[in-house]
Parts: C-alpha cells; sequence; structure tokens
C-alpha cells in the first residue's frame, strides 16, 4: 500500500477546515504546545467533543466507542496536521494517551465510565510520568503508591505536567514494588485531580507563560479499581503511549506555517536598504531551512508507513521527535537573528517584528528538544536499542 494523498484525505482535510472556521476558538498566538487560560476552557471542552463527535478523532477507538470501522490508516494524523495549518486547537488535554492505554488495558468498567467522558470533552486528562529526577529515563521514577486495602496511598512528585491546571482526571505511573527490577513494579493510575492530597503547582517559565506545571501527591488515596491494567505490569501499558508522544512531536506541519513566516520576514526586513531576502546568503540559508523542512516530513512519514505495515522499530519515533525539534529550533534561531538589533523587542513592543512570535517562538524552541525524551537519551535509544550497538 503506497501512503499518500488520496480523494478521501482530500475530502476528510476540507471537513476539517470547514468545521474549524465555523467552530474553532481562536488559537493562542504563539508557537509550540501550550496551555490555555482558565477562561478558554469551557469553548475547549466543546471544541474537543465535537472534534470526537464529528468523527475526526478517535476514529481507532472500538466501533461501540465511537470508532470506525473502515477508517483510512492516515485519518488521524491528516486531521492532526490539518488543524495546525488553519490555526485550529487540537483536543484539551492527554485524553487521547489515556483513551488509548483504556482501551488497551482497561476493565469494561473503566472503558464504559471514561471513554464517554473523554469524547464529550467532559473530562481533560493530563499525563503524570515525568519526575525532577525521571524524565527521559522515566523507569527511574520514584513516585510510590502503596496498597492498603481496597486503596493505593500515593507519594511523591510529577513535573512538566501539561494542562494540570485544568485536568479533571490524571494518567498516573507510580512505582508499586521497590524491589522489582527497574522497568517493573511499575502501576498506571487513573486519578481523579481533586482528591485530598493532590497539588498542582504552575510553572513560570522563560517565555512569560505557565505550560506546565508540577505536580505534588501527599497522601493520595486511589481506589484499587482504577489502576490500569495490571499491578506491577505499568511500564507495558505506556510505552505505546511514549511512542506516540514521540511520533507526534515529528509530524512537522508547523514547521511549514514557520517558513511561511521566514520568507515574509525576508522580504520587510532590510540589510544595506534592500529587503534581506535580496540577499544570496539569506536566500541560501532559508533555502536549506526549506530542504530541511521537506525532509522532516518525509522521514515522519516514512516512519508512520513503517508503523502502519509492522516493520517499524524502536528508533522510527525517536529519530523523527529529534528532527523535528532541530530544525525547528533552527529555524526560529534563523528568524530571530535576521532582525537584527530589533530581535531584542519583545511582545508589546509596537516596533517588534510580527507581534514578538519569533522571540517567543526562540524562547521555546529549545523546549521541543526535551519534551517527549531529551534528544541526548533518545540517541542512546536509537543506538542501544535500534542499533544494537554496546552501551557506553
Amino acid at each position: 500500500m503506497q501512503l499518500g494523498q488520496d480523494a478521501e484525505l482530500g475530502a476528510l482535510r476540507q471537513r476539517v477546515r470547514d468545521l474549524a472556521a465555523e467552530h474553532a476558538p481562536p488559537r493562542q498566538p504563539r508557537t509550540g504546545v501550550r496551555a490555555p487560560e482558565a477562561e478558554d476552557i469551557p469553548a475547549l471542552r466543546k471544541w474537543t467533543g465535537l472534534l470526537f463527535s464529528e468523527k475526526l478523532l478517535g476514529v481507532n477507538w472500538p466501533v461501540e466507542f465511537g470508532g470506525l470501522e473502515d477508517k483510512h490508516p492516515l485519518h488521524e494524523s491528516t486531521v492532526a496536521d490539518e488543524l495546525v495549518r488553519v490555526g485550529a486547537p487540537g483536543p484539551v488535554g492527554g485524553g487521547l494517551l489515556a483513551g488509548a492505554a483504556i482501551i488497551a488495558s482497561g476493565t469494561p468498567a473503566q472503558k464504559e465510565y471514561f471513554l464517554p467522558r473523554i469524547r464529550s470533552g467532559e473530562h481533560i486528562w493530563c499525563q503524570l510520568f515525568s519526575e525532577p529526577d525521571a524524565g527521559s529515563d522515566l523507569a527511574s521514577l520514584r513516585t510510590r503508591a502503596r496498597r492498603d486495602g481496597d486503596e493505593f496511598v500515593v507519594d511523591g512528585q510529577k513535573v512538566w505536567t501539561t494542562n494540570g491546571q485544568h485536568a479533571d482526571w490524571g494518567y498516573l505511573l507510580a512505582r508499586t514494588d521497590s524491589d522489582a527490577p527497574k522497568h517493573a513494579g511499575i502501576t498506571a493510575f487513573a486519578l481523579d485531580m481533586s482528591t485530598p492530597g493532590v497539588t498542582v503547582r504552575p510553572l513560570r517559565e522563560i517565555t512569560g507563560t505557565s505550560d506546565f506545571n508540577e505536580v505534588f501527591f501527599d497522601g493520595v488515596r486511589i481506589p484499587a479499581d482504577r489502576t490500569i491494567g495490571e499491578v506491577d505490569k505499568g511500564w507495558a501499558v505506556t510505552t505505546a503511549s511514549l511512542a506516540q508522544e514521540r511520533a507526534g512531536a515529528g509530524g512537522g506541519a508547523a514547521l511549514f506555517g514557520a517558513l511561511d513566516r521566514l520568507v515574509r520576514l525576508a522580504g520587510e526586513v532590510t540589510r544595506d536598504g534592500s529587503p534581506a531576502i535580496d540577499r544570496d546568503d539569506i536566500r541560501q540559508s532559508i533555502g536549506k531551512l526549506v530542504a530541511d523542512v521537506h525532509v522532516n516530513s518525509l522521514v515522519s512519514a516514512y516512519g508512520e508507513s513503517r508503523a502502519l505495515h509492522g516493520t517499524g522499530d524502536m528508533g522510527d519515533a525517536p529519530v523523527s521527535k529529534i528532527l523535528f525539534s532541530e530544525i525547528n529550533l533552527a529555524l526560529h534561531e534563523f528568524g530571530f537573528a535576521l532582525q537584527g538589533q530589533d530581535g531584542i523587542r519583545i511582545e508589546g513592543d509596537p516596533d517588534v517584528w510580527d507581534e514578538g512570535w519569533w522571540q517567543d517562538g526562540f524562547l521555546y524552541g529549545r523546549a521541543f528538544t526535551i519534551a517527549g525524551g531529551t534528544n541526548e537519551v533518545l540517541r542512546n535509544m536509537i543506538a542501544e536499542r535500534a542499533l544494537g550497538l554496546p552501551r557506553g
């Protein structure tokens, strides 16, 4: 099967464009994955529910929970790509990640309760994985859950939790067997974020926004029937979620939008009294970035094709994520530098280029090299798990 654009995908893109034009809430004028403001949440819940009800999201779910029997293998990636292209927000929170875990490993009761509420937008989920000393090396997590009758009692800390300040439920990983090997003894839970003992503290970033949070657990009690999958088998439950996150980071639709902005900027910024884009060196640099963005797109599509054909390996998602994040960073650094002294201007300055979009992107671009696994750790993963090289 050849994976490419066809009439079905073209019609799907048009559906997304039409729906977004009529119903989408305005997207924040910032680059990257950003948490919304509290006042935006009701509209985003409604928008999330609409995306699911229109069969744009969740098509890979079981039919009884809203999935499609005969879906195009590129349906969901095409929808995600088109939402970025038209500047419409995606679903709020980590419901797709949590939903995938519940579908694969949850009990019938969990599926009946959680899946419809994810689809409706009633429940916003956050991902409670990373910790201060366990980010890319997630198996080093220290948050502990001890059994106490029909409950687990959780103590510990998570960090870099996107949408934690808005979430109703958390997809939590905690260590339930301290004596087990590193990747064993971990259990996945569905955590009600309103449970006593859960404290969410937004983190103020260099961009001036609070897109992430740290979350503390102090004697938090979770009913035992909210474990997702078997106790001590949480690593297997979450592996697919991590792969999905890293692969999604490499889609790169946003890079094409940034390229358009860059070309416009180069035509407006001047060098020696003429548009910067008239200079050979500027055009050559932009040309290289254009080539890099197209290579990223092809590599991402190749990895997706391999996954759909069952021929992928452990290196595909990390390669895609590394490539995207480093091209994204280079693109924003070039756009920032192209402004010369005006690059020190910030959002709100009447003379700042593009309303400060490049300054914000310059500061935020580094985040993608860390989110979903730092690029350094992912390179080790590629070497050891995909290429079979010895550990250094």
